[in-house]
């Protein structure tokens, strides 16, 4: 999800791996004895993470550990919301059960599904079109933003909060998919804003389903913007699917050609996930 606003980097991160090792003495007269493994010993946290920016996203979906004391209220169900932005990212940014395969450490990093390498030459044939920054065998995930703003659909997280419109609750649908050429796979538009409402609130279509109970709790918006030291300050429920589906990115170009109303044609960079305890909330209480 793309940054709001940032906040000073911090001048120093302290960050060190430490390992122990131990090894069994060997005497003269008897025979040698195999070596202790060494043991992992965890690294020590980081001194100069944002504490104050409460808990922040993405994260290891699969983990239910957090510390961090902001706390908020749950925002209710998309569908009593105003669908106010749609986007993408390339790869995911959360980890979760079906997309654990991790990329790199860049903006365009985070992680893959997992039948990524599974797919077919048909599937991965290349399929140039309208919407830019993901090909056939990539990853994205995707996010529907929801407002409690008297809001329309519109371009980036601005749209989500107009002005008039003073602490909003936010709330984020998000699904991974696995971007093939083929057109039996999921067809993106049928997951489009659905036009004005003659009356209530602005929806897609549908949102996914199928993949999974999501996982529900409190976090940030996302976007390469952030790490652990620049902390975005929004206070967002996110609801992540546990499961990659297939998307077709023919779906995806007509999306962009049908001039969707968030202006969205080229996928996000990614935040990495963030790891310190004290950054996520915990998950079911």
């Amino acid at each position: 999800m793309p940054s709001m606003r940032t906040f000073p980097l911090a001048t120093s991160v302290l960050a060190a791996a430490l390992f122990v090792a131990g090894c069994a003495s060997v005497s003269e007269t008897e025979p040698a004895t195999p070596a202790t493994p060494p043991v992992p010993v965890a690294p020590p946290l980081a001194a100069d993470v944002c504490l104050d920016a409460g808990p922040q996203t993405p994260r290891d979906i699969s983990s239910v550990t957090g510390t961090n004391p902001v706390t908020f209220g749950i925002a209710p169900s998309a569908a009593n919301m105003n669908l106010c932005n749609i986007h993408t990212h390339t790869n995911a940014e959360h980890k979760g059960p079906g997309y654990s395969m991790f990329v790199n450490a860049t903006d365009r990093g985070g992680f893959a599904c997992n039948d990524t390498a599974s797919l077919t030459p048909a599937e991965l044939e290349p399929a140039p079109g309208a919407y830019g920054g993901v090909v056939p065998g990539e990853t994205i995930e995707v996010h529907w933003v929801h407002t409690s703003c008297d809001a329309s659909p519109g371009e980036g997280l601005g749209a989500c909060v107009p002005a008039g419109c003073d602490n909003p609750t936010l709330r984020v649908e998000a699904q991974v998919f696995l971007v093939v050429n083929d057109d039996n796979a999921l067809d993106f538009t049928d997951f489009a804003y659905a036009g004005p409402p003659s009356s209530g609130m602005h929806q897609a279509k549908a949102l996914p389903s199928g993949t999974g109970d999501p996982v529900q709790f409190l976090g940030s918006t996302t976007g390469p913007s952030y790490t652990s030291q620049m902390c975005s300050p929004a206070q967002v429920t996110w609801n992540v699917r546990p499961m990659c589906a297939k998307v077709d990115i023919n779906s995806l170009h007509r999306w962009a050609e049908d001039g969707n109303p968030f202006n969205e044609s080229k996928s996000h960079g990614v935040r990495q996930l963030v790891r310190d305890p004290r950054l996520l909330s915990p998950i079911g209480n």
